[in-house]
């Protein structure tokens, strides 16, 4: 079930939401609108001849880093790795869905290619996956209303919440834009 504006509240308050700097302004009637942060990662397309999975990627990779008065310019047909500025998080108790906002939408940014899932038990700064869709560049501003967090009550508690010891929790309590992790999971099949 998810959770109304009324629920959010009460989570918050129970302590089974995490949102430190909760600001009553941005909660909707289901939801609450996270801000974009300062930090971006993107690809030196230059030191790239292919992706492997299996090989971590962060040497292929550049941080930026934005002022709170400039912008991230994404050009058509790029992805971007950025982070929310809002540390937010769920109890075992919860799971969230972090959801592009429909305006950012209409003009062709999708935040989360394809994770947009936070396990119960985790909290975290979360990295988007950012992509312009549109034929034209899209000025992305720090501090601005990136996304929207629904939060879904589950029927029990998690056995195994995300930071579990027996889990391969990658990026459990994450503060800062981070890279692909994928190769980890290579390494813990064997």
């Amino acid at each position: 079930m998810f959770l109304s504006d009324v629920d959010i509240k009460n989570a918050i308050e129970s302590g089974d939401i995490i949102l430190p700097d909760f600001d009553e302004k941005r909660l909707q009637p289901a939801s609450y609108d996270v801000l974009l942060g300062n930090d971006f990662l993107v690809f030196d397309h230059h030191k790239l001849d292919l992706i492997d999975p299996r090989i971590p990627v962060e040497d292929a990779m550049r941080k930026v880093h934005i002022d709170d008065e400039g912008c991230f310019v994404l050009h058509p047909q790029e992805f971007a790795l950025a982070v929310t500025r809002d540390y937010f998080g769920v109890s075992d108790k919860l799971c969230c869905q972090i959801m592009g906002k429909s305006s950012l939408a209409r003009l062709g940014l999708i935040i989360h290619t394809t994770a947009g899932f936070v396990d119960p038990g985790n909290e975290l700064n979360a990295t988007l996956e950012l992509l312009n869709t549109n034929k034209v560049p899209i000025k992305l501003y720090p501090g601005m209303k990136i996304g929207q967090l629904s939060f879904c009550e589950l029927k029990t508690p998690s056995a195994k919440p995300y930071g579990h010891a027996d889990l391969n929790s990658k990026y459990f309590k994450s503060q800062t834009v981070e890279a692909s992790e994928m190769w980890r999971n290579f390494d813990a099949d064997k």
